[in-house]
Parts: structure tokens; sequence; C-alpha cells
């Protein structure tokens, strides 16, 4: 190999993780039940950002390695679990959610993450509204 075909590979390879803006961000859920009287509102941090992609337009003379399609992604996550108020005793009022800790660019995992492009508006409240704060 040549010594500018290497160079030139690191510098991708660096440049390519330099240039991703991928991490936890600030974002409130609203949960609601029927039965129970509130909306809560959680702040929590979710993944978000840029990550670099390559798409050719010949992908029919590429190998599927070499096209590839990151999105931002958990690398670490918890769980926390919030109590809605105002519900019944024969209700459930907990509700889990997941915590970004730190984030990635990868492959979307459908086990945990939304995937697709365009999301159903519903994160706002229809009853009165409590805050969590954890």
């Amino acid at each position: 190999m040549s010594h500018f075909f290497v160079m030139s590979l690191l510098f991708g390879l660096i440049f390519g993780q330099t240039a991703s803006l991928c991490a936890p961000s600030e974002y409130t859920i609203h949960v609601e039940k029927q039965e129970c009287a509130y909306c809560l509102a959680i702040n929590t941090t979710i993944c978000a950002g840029f990550c670099m992609t390559r798409d050719s337009n010949g992908k029919k003379l590429l190998l599927k390695s070499a096209l590839s399609q990151n999105v931002c992604t958990y690398k670490e996550m918890l769980y926390r679990t919030a109590l809605i108020p105002g519900c019944p005793h024969h209700t459930i009022p907990y509700y889990s959610y997941p915590v970004a800790v730190s984030c990635k660019c990868g492959k979307c995992n459908t086990d945990y993450s939304d995937c697709v492009r365009e999301r159903v508006r519903t994160n706002y409240c229809t009853k009165p509204q409590k805050l969590c704060n954890m």
C-alpha cells in the first residue's frame, strides 16, 4: 500500500468520527394514562444529532459493506421509573423511560429505537400537567 493511501484512510476515519455530532440531548416526554387525573412531563435525555453516512449513487457497483447509513443511537442507557400522580388504587401508576448516558453513530436497532423518518406527534398533554425532574 502506498503511503498516500494509508494516510488518506486514516484521515477519513478520524474525520468521520469528528464530523459526527451525536450526543445526549435534553428531551421532555409527556405521559398520561386514561385512568389517571394528570399528565406527567418527564425531563430526560435522548440521543440526537448528526452522523456521517456514505450513500453512493453507484450502489450496484459497490459492496454493501462500503455503504453506511448510521444514525445517532444509544451507546449506554439506563431506565428510570416515575410515578404518575392522581391514579386510582386499581391502576399501576408507574412509567419506565430510557435515559441516554452516552451515544454513538451506528446502525439503528429497532429493539429500543424508533428508526422511521417521521414520527407521530403525540408529545403533548390532554390533562392537567405535573412536572417530574429526575
